[in-house]
């Protein structure tokens, strides 16, 4: 007993005499309940006292009362503890989790690992398989609600909203861990689980360490007929165990689960309980001990002591209790660190295993009105009485919204509340309330409160694929299927849904026991006003409602409606024509309306119908309204105003006056004219042709729309899909905006939608940026789905262009301002003498005015004059840096009424006001400058003129979207076509805006500001200027530096004043590059001097007569030669105007600016010399360096000082212009960065300077090297290098060769300058290019203003006699190489030769055209005839040969016999010169396209231009495209690996000369040349033989010369025939024909390659193989590249071509086909490591380091063991390489501290590290290597490459110390020798 004591200090009693018991039970109650302190913050006390009745003093009382009050506390959350046993019931059974209700309110979850360790390892097994096991019963079949259940807390934990929650545990190795085996007596009521079934009974788990329970299938047997349906147990089922008998000291236990034992079951003396294993559940013999208020306390198992609060007393006989009571008692729960023990007297619990049989109560969700307060636990909660007398209780939690709004002194008993029935605890058979306001009001409280068919609101809380969850309320959360997402299947919902929106959704189904809510946010179920159907007693025959398609079957289709009732609607009632094929006319998910024709509930069946039956009320009213007359849709009516709304106006149509509405923005096409309109139309008011666009029973809807209007009545508005077909363009308006995409709806009522990508051909990021609501819009029909009635449209403007996009500007403009004009009218019929007068005003009147005042920003409001309430106002750019006080009188013109806000906006521009008298043409193009922008349209002044011109701001009903960069501005320059030349009731003249590329942007402001228009002042310096100061000039001043800008620094001075110090003050020596103002640092101290004020518009107390009020800030300085002056003067703010001190600056003068920031727009460097003085650097004046002009923000720091030299004043006078190339002189000699601003085919360049300076280059001073295409590389805007060779009027005279440019570089110059005939020798072998082919010759330009002439017999030695040929071969800028034949000094005239014996070059005309072959004499006299011919020609049409000129190349105009042109083959360009005939095709094509493209061009004058000296005057208007468009798109070309150029065109490849007789082309030619034989002497003859043989000799010695290149198929089909086993041969051949992209033409000499090559020669026949490849992966299908691999296979080594194409795939960056390439070869070659070692580098290369890893281990894996080191050595080259060098080291690291010998691996890894690492890491390696103990012959090799590296990049010592320690190992070796 004693030991017992000393366990259990604070435990139970002895028996005492009855003298004894008084003082005992005092002491008692101070030790066994002193333990509440413990858990005083836990358990709650009682306000309600009851009286004491005990005769003590009034102190104990009080104390007593209170300790009573303590120790019969509540449970509550905080008084639980982990490990505490508790008695619970199953509330809920969910699949994963119980609910359990615990004593006084309290709830907890057993989650379904914690049943038991069988259960859970049974759990375990069916996750690992993927499919539910058979033997598993899932927990709904376990335990079902009110099984009364003994739990342990696991956990006390926040819920994610951070709610406290209970996890409980159930499992009995948890429960019952506090018995031993020893402990166990027979008797015992302990809860298990069945473990397992065996033969004879059941294993059941009781949770005791050492002790093995069984159950017998004989004591199971009852309770598997009574409670388990006759099943048998499962494992994991939950029982109440009795124990039978015990054997080897509780090894082995006998139970029972008979019911007559466990019912009966009480704890006794005799089993030995103590406190600290007594487990709830139990039942005792107790003896009450002591009566509160509040409950009794309970003496039982003669030495515990238990609290039964008042919650537990058994309710018949609360309040008959006396002391020394003998009751049975259930424990509870027993507290495991207090051992407090609390029971319940409740009979329900007195029956072990008995389920509990209350569990819910009737008025769940009841809200009552004036429940009193009963009492009140300070820490627990309150307990109320209820109308029917039943105690309710309330959380202390739920008695108020908050904490800080609970008030415990509105809970005194007998006050009043409102709550609600939130609850049920079935432990305390109480019902459990909520005060809280929230509670209250919440339309449901559970899944039970709401009813399928009813509306509810939630909120979106996520999308998933199997639907969107909806929150309901705290605890209600439902499901929206993807099908019920809307009324038709949408594929992305995120996009019209979004978490956290508000949404309205039908409930379908609730089931409150699953808690499973499924709702349809389809719009019609949603809004639907039908009767609900949810179940089949609502559906009454005749009911008509809105269901939707559950399937759509062959047989009908199955509807369902809410709460799963569902119908079937036969085939033939599916429509009033027959449906052959339901389930392709509707689909699942549709909506339909139906009528029910009858229904039988008992059988859940129901016939339905979509033959609607009509309702004969509904007729009758029909009927009435046909009588009333109606109005149909697309019908015009007249209608009259009634009053206008929110959205529109209400109006009458006439003459039956039917109600109608008309929305606001139906009145008007255009957008701002809509609310313009409906602003001034008044009620009475009549419109006409209004369109009827819509009517339903009560409404009618009508447009106003004038394009609609037409639409309709010119009959072009489809009435229904069937008329609809991809391509229509149709007349619509915007019905609806959503994030992707735009409905849009048609006159007819049909609508469509216009995706996000197809919306506009700019970028859409919103939809509602794009267009409005009720927005007139045109759509082009791209797709047509007629089943579902749905269409796609296009808005793009490039689909839906109208026609002309001027004109269409022009209608819209017209209309626009007609229906201003129309608002005008209304206007002035209202009574205001200010509408009438704003009414009579256009734009363009001219008004003297008086100013009124001038505003804070800048703009000017004159006075009202007669008319009061005008408003005129002119803005800041409008007042045109005039300076004006009030009361001044001024000239203005009107721009803009604004008749909305009544004002009228007008300018001061001088321009204007003087307009100039002068004609105007109509279609003539004007510059203007925009000085007003409307929404739609804008007015612009001429610029000539002064005229006002309005021009519409779209081009299209869909053009409404303008990026920043695309909207105009005021005061930027347009180009105006003028469409009319008087100005008519508008005021304006129209006109048509020219292309965008003629804009020009907004000049710098007119008056002296000096601030940039995109200069704000500095806010720090603003902010600080409110405070006014005293200072002047010269004061000492100490401040701290407050923040640091690139130009200037701002202070803070002592007394708060802001100062300012400029970077040009603060050093008195500013080094350039540097940048002065990082100097100072923010928080420095500074001393300085106020060396000035600096200028701020703050715009604060402006008096009214003052227009510009400024503040001055102090300017200060902390250069050092400026602290040490002295002297002081007031502080002046009316110094020199800044205007006045850029005056001061000389050009020519040197400065110190500093860079404030380069302008990306303007392309300047705008920098600050002085505080008030600024200046800009144009590019062109930046550097010469091409490389600095590209980045000129890289190359300069913004704050960097600058050296720069003064050029002038800008053209603003506002800013100096600088330079950073020394002074801009654009004087002969000079060199000079320009622009090029034009480029004029075969003529030259227009270059501009800065200040509006333009040269010329000549074609022939582009480069000192002539080019094919000279132009091609130049496009306008592209900045050249110039060299300035004359400036001899207006236009200077440039050259771009390098030699001018650059002549220290002294480089080659092939073409020399030729400037005269002076430059020229007889003999010289020149290059030009051709100006034209006349009747005596071929004229050559040789420089800008010399032309030498090459006569007939000089040109080739072919003759062609038709004309087009000339032109074919020799266009006009065709570059040739001639030789000087004669040169004429003094008629300047220079006569030429082509032909190939003076040059050299090939042939003009190629010798396969089969034209005869002339000899000298031939040549001679045909040239003369055809000079005789061409005369005449002359004489007859002179006029039209210079037409014909102007075209040349265009052969058909020049030639009667046209020649048939070949069909012309895409040509690629090429790098070198071309082959000339494909140059000259292609020449011929570019000529055609350019004249076309520059009608300007067409002004050549046709011969008199040659033989002139000077240069030619460069037309300056139609800049040119660039040539390299002209040219067909470049194809990628086949790289050869030996370098080689086509540098010789074709026509070199003369075979032997043709037999003269054949070579004639037609009969006309044969005459003239028999003629001319017949002439010829016998000598000339000779002579002429032997010329033929000499140039056949010269011909047959070039086609020998081993360096000649090939140039034709012949070519090289003789060089393959002499060498047919050399793969570069054929290789060249292919790339030949690739480079003319003869595709096939390659393939069929790779074919003959493979062919021929020998079969020995296997690497050239590879060669040959990757070509191929590399041509079908470059030109050729998948399919094609596929065929050819496989065949490459069969014939090579196959690891050998999958690499090559592994490695083409690569190179073509198909990363993706060459991983599954590489992974072929793994599987096929996975032996080899050649393999491994490519496919690592290939990841590695494509950043996949952690896939080369694993690939490096898979080679290990696979490759045998010898080859281990040899691969770890790759792959860590490759990581030094590729990837990460410290893994590279540790995998050298890892193999050599295995293979510490290889010294392949070191020396490897010395060069890596070498290559990769720091000096430090190889002397390392070097260190170690040398201390290895290897063959000596080893060694010697790595001390001789540690002596080289040292010698190379150590010092002498270094080297020394090698070789001290190569001695030492020298020494070391010979004396291990000795010994």
């Amino acid at each position: 007993m004693a030991t017992m004591e000393e366990s259990f200090p604070r435990g139970g009693t002895r028996k005492t005499h009855k003298s004894e018991k008084a003082f005992q039970q005092s002491v008692e109650q101070d030790n066994l309940f002193d333990i509440s302190t413990e858990e005083e913050s836990t358990k709650r006390k009682k306000s309600q006292k009851g009286p004491a009745k005990t005769k003590k003093l009034k102190i104990e009382k009080r104390e007593s009362s209170k300790s009573v009050k303590e120790k019969f506390e509540i449970l509550s959350i905080e008084s639980l503890c982990e490990g505490m046993r508790i008695l619970g019931c199953v509330k809920e059974v969910n699949e994963l989790e119980l609910v359990i209700s615990l004593p006084n309110g309290l709830q907890g979850f057993v989650q379904v690992t914690e049943i038991c360790d069988a259960y859970t390892k049974k759990l375990n097994e069916q996750v690992a398989q993927g499919e539910p096991l058979k033997d598993l019963a899932s927990l709904p079949e376990l335990f079902s609600p009110g099984m009364l259940v003994r739990c342990v807390v696991s956990s006390l934990g926040n819920t994610e909203k951070g709610k406290k929650s209970v996890q409980l545990s159930l499992n009995p190795q948890n429960v019952n861990k506090v018995l031993s085996a020893e402990a166990l007596k027979p008797g015992m009521l302990l809860t298990g689980t069945v473990s397992s079934l065996e033969d004879h009974g059941y294993l059941v788990d009781i949770g005791v360490g050492g002790a093995r329970a069984f159950l017998p299938l004989q004591k199971a047997q009852e309770y598997i007929r009574q409670k388990n349906k006759g099943a048998k147990l499962k494992v994991g089922q939950y029982l109440n165990c009795f124990i039978e008998e015990v054997k080897g000291n509780g090894g082995v236990v006998s139970l029972s689960i008979g019911h007559s034992e466990v019912s009966t079951a009480i704890a006794t003396e005799e089993q030995h309980w103590t406190l600290n294993n007594l487990l709830p559940g139990l039942v005792v013999k107790a003896q009450v001990q002591k009566v509160t208020p509040f409950g009794l306390r309970l003496n039982f198992l003669t030495f515990f002591t238990g609290l039964v609060d008042f919650m537990h007393l058994e309710p018949k006989k609360a309040g008959t209790y006396f002391s020394n009571q003998a009751v049975r008692a259930c424990v509870l729960c027993v507290h495991p660190r207090t051992r407090a023990v609390r029971l319940s007297l409740r009979p329900i619990f007195l029956q072990p295993g008995r389920p509990l049989t209350r569990l819910s109560c009737q008025h769940l969700g009841a809200v009552l009105d004036d429940i009193p307060v009963q009492g009140f636990f300070s820490k627990a909660g309150a307990t109320f009485r209820l109308k029917d007398g039943s105690l309710a209780y309330a959380r202390l939690s739920h008695l108020s919204d908050s904490k800080n709004t609970f008030k415990p002194e509105a809970f005194k008993p007998g006050n009043t509340h409102k709550c609600r029935i939130i609850s049920y605890s079935q432990m305390d058979e109480l019902a459990l309330l909520s005060l809280r306001t929230s509670v209250i009001e919440a339309p449901y409280l559970g899944y039970h409160d709401i009813k399928p068919g009813t509306l509810v609101k939630g909120t979106v809380l996520t999308i998933k694929p199997y639907g969107m969850l909806v929150k309901v309320s705290e605890q209600i959360r439902g499901l929206v299927p993807p099908m019920h997402l809307a009324d038709i299947l949408i594929k992305n919902p995120e996009k019209k849904y979004h978490i956290g929106d508000e949404v309205t959704c039908r409930v379908l189904l609730c089931d409150p026991d699953a808690k499973k809510l499924m709702m349809t946010l389809k719009k019609t179920l949603v809004e639907s006003k039908l009767p609900a159907i949810t179940c089949y007693a609502d559906a009454k025959p005749g009911l008509q409602t809105h269901g939707f398609i559950l399937r759509a079957k062959d047989f009908g289709c199955i509807v369902k409606f809410y709460n799963d009732v569902q119908g079937l609607v036969p085939k033939h009632e599916l429509s009033a024509e027959y449906v052959p094929d339901p389930e392709r006319v509707f689909y699942t998910g549709q909506v339909v309306k139906v009528a029910v024709l009858n229904c039988e509930p008992s059988k859940e069946r129901m016939l339905l119908s979509f033959k609607l039956l009509s309702d004969p009320n509904k007729e009758h009213v029909e009927h009435s309204k046909k009588k009333r007359k109606s109005v149909n849709v697309g019908q015009l009516v007249d209608v009259k105003v009634l009053e206008k709304t929110k959205d529109g106006l209400e109006v009458a149509v006439l003459p039956h006056n039917i109600p109608a509405f008309l929305p606001t923005s139906h009145l008007s096409d255009h957008v701002a004219n809509g609310p313009l309109l409906y602003h001034w139309l008044q009620a009475g008011d009549t419109l006409h042709r209004v369109l009827c666009l819509s009517q339903s029973e009560r409404h009618v809807l009508l447009c106003r729309k004038p394009a609609l209007v037409s639409t309709v009545e010119g009959g072009q508005d489809p009435k229904s899909f069937s008329e609809i077909h991809p391509g229509m363009l149709l007349m619509g308006f915007v019905k609806s905006i959503k994030d992707y995409g735009v409905f849009v709806q048609f006159p007819s009522g049909l609508s469509g939608l216009a995706p996000k990508a197809i919306m506009s051909d700019k970028f859409v990021t919103s939809t509602s940026d794009h267009f409005v609501e009720g927005q007139t819009v045109v759509a082009k029909v791209t797709n047509v789905d007629e089943e579902k009635q749905r269409m796609l449209l296009s808005l793009r403007l490039s689909d839906c262009t109208l026609g002309d996009l001027a004109t269409t500007s022009l209608l819209l403009l017209n209309q626009c301002l007609e229906e201003r004009q129309g608002v005008r009218s209304l206007m002035s019929n209202r009574d205001s003498v200010l509408i009438q007068t704003l009414a009579e005003m256009t734009p363009g009147m001219i008004l003297d005015l008086e100013v009124q005042e001038v505003l804070e920003d800048g703009s000017v409001v004159f006075s009202e004059g007669p008319v009061p309430g005008l408003v005129l106002r002119a803005s800041k750019y409008h007042r045109a840096g005039q300076e004006v006080e009030s009361g001044q009188k001024k000239k203005v013109v009107i721009l803009n009424i604004d008749m909305l806000k009544l004002e009228v906006h007008v300018s001061l521009c001088h321009d204007l006001v003087n307009r100039k008298a002068k004609k105007l043409k109509k279609g003539s193009e004007h510059q203007a400058i925009v000085q007003h922008l409307e929404e739609s349209f804008a007015v612009a002044s001429l610029v000539e003129t002064g005229h006002l011109a309005a021009f519409s701001l779209t081009s299209h009903l869909n053009d409404t979207f303008r990026f920043d960069s695309e909207k105009l501005q005021v005061g930027q320059g347009v180009s105006l076509t003028l469409k009319t030349t008087e100005p008519g009731v508008t005021g304006l003249l129209l006109a048509v805006e020219g292309p965008a590329t003629k804009r020009t942007m907004r000049q710098t402001r007119k008056d002296s500001e000096t601030v940039d228009e995109d200069d704000e002042g500095d806010s720090a310096v603003i902010v600080g200027t409110v405070r006014k100061h005293t200072l002047s000039i010269g004061d000492m001043v100490t401040g701290t530096v407050k923040s640091i800008k690139p130009t200037h620094v701002v202070v803070t001075l002592e007394n708060g004043i802001i100062g300012c110090i400029h970077a040009s003050h603060i050093l008195d020596d500013v080094p350039v590059g540097t940048s002065p103002t990082a100097k100072l640092k923010v928080g420095k101290k500074v001393t300085a001097r106020v060396i000035g004020g600096r200028d701020m518009k703050t715009f604060k107390f402006l008096p009214i007569s003052h227009p510009r009020f400024i503040r001055t800030i102090p300017e200060l300085s902390v250069r050092p030669s400026e602290l040490e002056k002295d002297g002081h003067t007031a502080l002046n703010t009316h110094s020199v105007s800044p205007l006045e001190k850029i005056k001061q600056y000389q050009a020519g003068q040197t400065v110190t600016c500093f860079l404030k920031k380069y302008n990306v727009i303007k392309k300047w460097l705008e920098v600050e010399i002085a505080p008030d003085v600024r200046g800009r650097i144009p590019m062109l004046l930046i550097s010469l360096s091409f490389k600095v002009l590209k980045h000129p923000d890289k190359k300069f720091q913004i704050g960097q000082a600058l050296k720069a030299t003064v050029v002038g004043p800008d053209s603003s006078k506002a800013f100096l212009c600088l330079s950073l190339i020394g002074p801009h002189k654009l004087e002969k000699g000079e060199v000079a960065m320009g622009r090029v601003v034009k480029v004029t085919p075969k003529k030259g360049l227009t270059v501009s300077f800065p200040f509006g300076r333009v040269g010329r280059v000549s074609v022939f001073h582009l480069s000192d090297s002539y080019s094919e295409a000279p132009l091609e590389a130049f496009t306008p805007q592209k900045i050249v290098r110039c060299y300035v060779l004359s400036t001899e009027g207006d236009v200077l005279t440039l050259s771009l060769r390098s030699s001018r440019t650059n002549p220290e570089t002294k480089s080659k110059v092939p073409d020399p300058e030729i400037n005269s005939t002076q430059d020229i020798r007889e003999g010289q072998l020149l290059r030009g290019y051709v100006k034209s082919a006349q009747p005596h010759g071929v004229f050559l330009g040789l420089g800008p203003s010399v032309v030498g002439l090459a006569q007939y017999p000089h040109v080739s030695q072919n003759s062609p006699s038709e004309k087009a040929l000339y032109d074919r071969y020799l266009p006009e800028g065709k570059l040739l190489t001639a030789k000087v034949l004669s040169v004429n000094h003094q008629k300047n005239l220079v006569e030429l030769s082509f032909l190939p014996s003076d040059t050299g070059k090939p042939d003009v005309f190629p010798t396969p055209l089969g034209l005869p072959v002339l000899n000298k004499g031939e040549r001679q006299i045909e040239a003369e005839e055809r000079h005789h011919v061409e005369e005449e020609k002359e004489k007859e049409k002179n006029q039209k040969r210079k037409e014909k000129r102007k075209q040349k190349g265009q052969e058909e105009a020049q030639l009667p016999g046209k020649e048939k042109k070949e069909p012309q083959k895409p040509q690629a360009e090429k790098q070198g010169k071309r082959p000339h005939l494909e140059s000259a095709r292609e020449q011929e094509r570019a000529n055609k396209k350019q004249k076309k493209a520059a009608p300007a061009e067409e002004d050549d004058s046709g011969v008199e231009v040659y033989y002139r000296e000077g240069e030619e005057e460069i037309e300056e208007t139609g800049a040119l495209p660039k040539e390299r468009q002209t040219r067909p798109a470049d194809v990628p070309r086949l790289q050869l690996s030996s370098g080689f150029v086509w540098d010789v065109g074709l026509e070199s490849l003369t075979p032997a000369l043709p037999p003269r007789g054949e070579s004639s082309d037609s009969e006309e030619d044969d005459k003239p040349q028999q003629a001319t034989q017949k002439k010829k002497s016998k000598k000339e003859r000779e002579l002429e033989k032997q010329k033929a043989e000499k140039e056949l000799s010269r011909i047959e010695e070039a086609l020998m010369d081993p360096g000649r290149q090939p140039e034709s198929a012949d070519d090289f089909d003789r060089l393959v025939l002499s060498s047919p086993n050399s793969s570069i041969l054929w290789l060249q051949y292919m790339a030949f024909h690739l480079q003319a992209t003869e595709i096939e033409k390659a393939r069929a000499v790779a074919e003959r390659a493979l062919k021929t090559i020998s079969f020995r020669e296997e690497q050239e026949k590879l060669n040959v193989w990757v070509a191929l490849l590399n041509l079908e992966n470059m030109y050729g299908s998948q399919e094609s590249l596929t065929k050819v691999f496989e065949r490459a296979v069969q014939y090579n080594e196959p690891l050998k071509v999958f690499l090559q194409l592994a490695d083409i795939y690569t190179k073509s960056e198909k990363f993706q086909e060459a991983g599954e390439l590489y992974n072929r070869m793994l599987k096929r070659f996975r032996q080899e490591k050649a393999v491994w070692v490519k496919y690592g580098a290939f990841l590695l290369r494509r950043g996949q380091a952690g896939a080369s890893h694993r690939a490096m281990q898979r080679a290990l894996e696979c490759l045998p063991k010898k080859e281990h080191v040899d691969v770890l050595s790759k792959f860590a080259q490759l990581e030094f390489q590729l990837g990460d060098a410290e893994r590279a080291k540790a995998i050298f690291e890892n193999t050599l501290s295995t293979y510490p010998k290889r010294t392949d691996v070191w020396s490897v890894y010395i060069d890596m590290t070498i290559k990769h690492g720091s000096q430090k890491e190889v002397r390392d390696i070097f260190e170690r290597v040398i201390h290895l103990s290897l063959a000596p012959k080893r060694m010697k090799f790595f001390f001789k490459r540690y002596l080289d590296y040292e010698k190379q990049h150590g010092t002498e010592k270094d080297v020394q110390a090698v070789k001290a320690k190569a001695l030492e190992y020298v020494e070391a070796k010979s004396s291990v020798l000795e010994d």
